[in-house]
């Protein structure tokens, strides 16, 4: 009887799940053994089994999060000393209950009382449970387990097809509770979910495409062109007077955007639930970039001092409920008819439908010039599907590349176990040294990591568990979206969705772009952004 099969699970049973995931990258098998896992353990443990495995921790829709910083958990690791012989075995929800008391630490001293909880917590586990701990509340769990793949085991688990599944966890919002329904009710428990008001649902997501051309060959019935903005998505829900609204990552930001219920009082029919983004705005209302916005939704106090300063536009997108009809099984081409219906023309985003390349390209530099992103394509006769991206939606943005050096780079796991495929980047500083601008696993083939592997093993100064530090001697070209400020890299900088177009073996390290070369393209992004107003 394997460990996790006991009447309470204990924790290194979870090591022991992390591990065997781990090691193969076998999408197959690691479905085998989590539905081995989760149908063994007790009903009340799913959930929080669930959320560590996938290294959430906390429900995705919960507005609490455990705000442990990098030091915070450094001083709780070293203090936490080894756990004794004598030290309670921990449990999954031992563990579970922890972090739960952790995220409700609010107030005075609360880094001091959260580092405390912590410490009390590592101090009973053992090195390997540690680890595992560890790698939760960074997120980074690197057993190969992501979303699509745990779906798919619950599937597997419940009987039930795999678009029930996800249908479901679209309208829970929650993929603990998800898994907790197929496991303990079942196919027909998930297949009776419906969409509730007032409970934030999976968003839609979009893949990217090369160019317009691409769009057109996908969307072969009709695509519609709208302004991909740079600001921050959002779903309002309406029921009678009452309005909330919640942000991409499904937490209630209400109290931040007085503006928008301001604004959706003015909509059309009763129960509702529409999709859309809020931008930020400078002087000239050019929109700011995301990092100004994001001001916006992380005050919760005094938010009046900010409307002034930092105005808000809504656009809106999409309709997923109203008048009280559920839409998402509609065409988009409908889902927009009712749309424009209910909302005054001022909130809908710019939209072009049916263009034809020549009238696309205009349209796309017309977002461009307005200080947006791109455009996203969308198919007019595609369902709302939540979660899994597809070219029923497809992204289309320009790129702008950096030459960088890789400094350091992580073994991968999953599907990139054995590989090392996180990279850090580097850009050159006037004293001769690099200051690091960021990391990126994204751009290479499976040939090109084992190879860019070898490379980078030869090239080691420094390694530890997870990370190889090597002479920085191999330039890449990476394309990004933005440069933002940032304090967490030693350049001051951060580069946005970065992604390596091709390895640079024409250019030597002497090549790679400088830091000042990196600051004057951060300035040169405000010709089409807004900059923060006086007031």
């Amino acid at each position: 009887m394997p460990a996790w099969s006991r009447p309470h699970t204990p924790l290194k049973a979870l090591v022991e799940v992390a591990r065997a995931l781990a090691a193969t990258r076998s999408r197959l098998k690691k479905r085998e053994i989590l539905v081995e896992f989760l149908s063994g353990v007790k009903d009340i443990e799913v959930a929080p089994a669930v959320l560590l495995l996938t290294g959430r921790v906390l429900p995705e829709s919960q507005d609490r999060t455990l705000n442990l910083g990098w030091v915070t958990v450094s001083r709780a690791l070293e203090a936490s000393g080894q756990a004794t012989l004598l030290a309670e075995e921990l449990s999954i929800l031992r563990v579970y209950g922890a972090f739960q008391e952790i995220a409700r630490v609010q107030g005075k001293d609360s880094v001091k009382k959260r580092q405390g909880l912590l410490q009390a917590l590592l101090a009973q586990a053992s090195d390997a449970e540690k680890d595992l701990l560890l790698r939760a509340i960074s997120r980074e769990m690197r057993i190969g387990v992501n979303e699509g793949i745990l779906l798919q085991a619950l599937a597997d688990a419940s009987g039930a097809d795999l678009s029930v599944v996800r249908r479901a966890n679209m309208f829970l919002g929650d993929l603990g509770q998800t898994a907790h329904l197929a496991l303990t009710d079942g196919a027909d428990a998930l297949a009776a979910q419906e969409l509730r008001l007032f409970t934030p649902v999976k968003l839609m997501m979009a893949e990217v495409a090369e160019d317009l051309e691409e769009v057109l060959r996908e969307h072969t019935d009709g695509t519609a062109l709208e302004f991909k903005l740079d600001g921050a998505r959002i779903q309002i829900h309406r029921k009678g007077a009452a309005i909330r609204v919640f942000s991409r990552r499904l937490t209630d930001v209400t109290e931040s955007l007085p503006e928008v219920v301001s604004w959706t009082q003015t909509f059309r029919g009763e129960d509702l639930l529409v999709e859309g983004e809020v931008v930020a705005l400078g002087e000239g209302d050019r929109p700011l970039p995301f990092q100004d916005l994001m001001r916006r939704f992380r005050r919760v106090h005094d938010v009046e001092d900010l409307v002034k300063r930092i105005p808000l536009r809504l656009y809106v997108f999409d309709a997923l409920v109203l008048s009280g009809t559920l839409l998402i099984d509609d065409p988009y081409e409908r889902r927009w008819e009712r749309l424009a219906e209910a909302v005054p023309k001022a909130f809908l985003v710019p939209r072009l439908v049916r263009p034809t390349l020549d009238d696309g390209q205009a349209f796309f530099e017309e977002a461009l010039d307005a200080g947006h992103e791109g455009l996203v394509a969308k198919d007019l006769q595609s369902p709302y599907t939540p979660g899994k991206r597809g070219k029923r939606w497809l992204k289309v943005k320009p790129s702008d590349t950096l030459d960088v050096a890789i400094l350091a780079a992580e073994w991968g796991h999953g599907r990139r176990q054995g590989w090392l495929s996180n990279y850090h980047l580097g850009v050159r500083e006037e004293t001769g040294g690099f200051a690091m601008i960021g990391k990126t696993f994204k751009g290479l083939t499976d040939q090109e990591f084992q190879e860019m592997t070898d490379r980078l093993l030869e090239l080691k100064v420094q390694e530890n568990r997870y990370v190889v530090t090597v002479k920085p001697r191999i330039v890449v070209e990476v394309a990004y979206n933005e440069i933002q400020r940032s304090s967490h890299y030693k350049a001051g900088y951060a580069l946005r969705f970065a992604r390596i177009t091709r390895v640079r073996d024409d250019k030597s390290w002497e090549d790679v772009d400088t830091l000042p070369g990196l600051e004057a393209r951060y300035q040169k992004q405000f010709e089409r952004k807004g900059k923060l107003r006086d007031t």
